[in-house]
């Protein structure tokens, strides 16, 4: 039982929404029979990406091995490969920050340059 049993109706379902999975989310699944392992353990079997309904995850795609999975779940255009200028397709170019995202101080770790 919860310390606060005052707890409106309306919080607590906005505090249930919150930790609810995303609908729209995809994850990717290995097409091969057997024992599931990781997903870099067999780089070059088919995947099926799914979507999550809100109730189950429904197929949505086949993709030909894992590189394609990675671009379809998280986005990447173009053949992902940072150039030698840095720059990958459809990301900001490196010394030039995502807007609305302050720029990060260098840690401590790193050595001054």
């Amino acid at each position: 039982m919860r310390e606060d049993e005052d707890e409106s109706l309306a919080e607590w379902a906005a505090r249930r929404e919150q930790r609810r999975r995303p609908v729209g989310k995809l994850r990717a699944v290995r097409l091969a029979d057997g024992q599931r392992v990781g997903a870099h353990v067999t780089p070059d079997e088919p995947r099926l990406i799914m979507r999550w309904d809100g109730y189950q995850w429904l197929p949505d795609a086949v993709v030909e091995d894992y590189a394609a999975a990675q671009r379809a779940l998280y986005g990447v255009e173009g053949d992902g490969v940072v150039r030698s200028d840095g720059s990958t397709p459809g990301h900001p170019t490196p010394g030039h920050p995502t807007p609305g995202r302050p720029d990060k101080a260098p840690g401590r770790h790193r050595k001054p340059s």
